[in-house]
């Protein structure tokens, strides 16, 4: 290993350790991943969820989108619909989710320069480590869509001032990302007169948005180099091109963002389950986690954990108040899948029921498993879960074929 390699290597691990080490600051946690060697990638967030997602497969940082919220909160375009408080809101969710430091889409400031102080003041306390600040006219927009427009230099700079003044009276250290996009609504050379400018007025950060060519994010990296860059690489089809994390080291960016990779494979999933859905059937096992794998991730195991340690001697979970063993309490969280595959050897039903649905249902959900396969009417498929309660792992419950010659098959996942 050389030299230069070892150093590269020693300055990440000092950048992740110092991390771990300074949660309570997610300012100080961005800026020291701005001070490290490389390109480091932010996928956007646009809920909770999604950011502990982001943070689950060990990025470092994330940031929030507007379009994505807007499209996820209201069902809305990205057109100026969702207001500072809600963006506010959502992103309090987003911060208190995660441990790692979270940048927020702060859109225009919504207002003049005293709205954009209270903007970058409520961003501060809602936990976020850094703030997206544009340059559009109210209502803006994705910059990546048609009719762009911008306020004037003076404005535009005014917006920055404001917001490194709201930054020193709350005593903050939030990372200030000063974004235009003169690029599409004037040119590529106002785009880089105003983003010198904002590095003059105190941006920590520059960005311009929809730039059009690889020589464009050039020439925009060398513009006040000692000032990090932003890239944003809009995927499906946006006006920059799209280059890897490589790439874009060597023309010089520090931070590179995803905007949409989430939000789009999101609705792409939601709609596919939803045509197999209305179609009879659920999402195999290879397009969906499992109901185990869904409960780690929110975080019930670690709940659970938690929960013991206030258990008292007069507390019995699941509800066991007479002090005897809930027999179900072993198999609470597991699923019955229930499989039928005709004569013909086509698969005709196969679907997963939690078993936790069933028990607090009680017979509303037991009969409505029946009325879906009549077969097993009669069967009493409490007692198959009773029977089954200590057994580990999976177990086939019943195997029988019914008056159709259609194979029904019954297990405890």
């Amino acid at each position: 290993m050389n030299p230069s390699s070892s150093s590269s290597m020693i300055s990440r691990f000092q950048v992740i350790t110092g991390c771990l080490a300074e949660r309570s600051s997610p300012a100080k946690t961005l800026r020291q991943i701005l001070e490290s060697p490389g390109v480091h990638q932010g996928p956007a967030c646009f809920d909770g969820l999604s950011a502990k997602l982001v943070e689950r497969a060990g990025f470092q940082y994330c940031f929030t989108s507007g379009f994505s919220i807007s499209a996820a909160r209201l069902g809305l375009p990205d057109t100026g619909f969702i207001s500072y408080g809600e963006m506010v809101d959502q992103g309090q969710q987003i911060t208190q989710a995660v441990s790692i430091p979270v940048i927020g889409d702060g859109d225009n400031g919504y207002g003049n320069a005293m709205n954009v102080k209270r903007t970058v003041k409520g961003y501060i306390r809602a936990g976020f480590a850094g703030i997206i600040l544009e340059d559009q006219v109210s209502p803006k927009a994705c910059g990546h869509t048609q009719g762009r427009k911008v306020v004037s230099r003076e404005e535009a700079i005014m917006r920055i001032t404001a917001a490194v003044d709201a930054r020193k009276e709350s005593g903050s250290d939030i990372v200030i990302v000063a974004r235009t996009d003169s690029r599409q609504a004037l040119s590529l050379e106002e785009s880089l007169w105003r983003s010198r400018a904002f590095a003059d007025a105190g941006a920590d950060v520059l960005f311009i948005d929809a730039l059009a060519s690889k020589e464009e994010m050039k020439a925009f990296c060398e513009v006040s180099p000692l000032v990090p860059k932003l890239a944003n690489m809009l995927e499906g089809g946006g006006k920059t091109p799209i280059l890897t994390p490589l790439e874009l080291e060597e023309i010089g960016y520090k931070l590179v963002v995803y905007p949409l990779s989430l939000i789009g494979v999101s609705i792409q999933a939601m709609q596919d389950s939803l045509t197999a859905l209305k179609g009879g059937r659920i999402p195999p096992p290879g397009r969906m986690p499992s109901f185990e794998e869904i409960k780690e991730i929110v975080g019930f195991n670690k709940y659970y954990e938690e929960e013991k340690r206030y258990a008292t001697s007069n507390y019995q979970l699941y509800g066991d108040r007479d002090g005897s063993r809930d027999p179900f309490s072993g198999i609470w969280s597991r699923t019955l899948r229930i499989k039928i595959t005709g004569r013909d050897g086509i698969e005709k039903l196969d679907i997963r029921v939690p078993v936790s649905l069933l028990l607090q249902a009680k017979a509303g959900l037991l009969e409505g498993v029946t009325k879906i396969v009549p077969a097993l009417g009669g069967i009493n498929i409490r007692a198959l879960l009773d029977d089954a309660a200590e057994e580990a792992g999976g177990k086939l419950l019943l195997d029988f074929n019914d008056t159709m010659g259609d194979r029904i098959q019954v297990f405890l996942e």
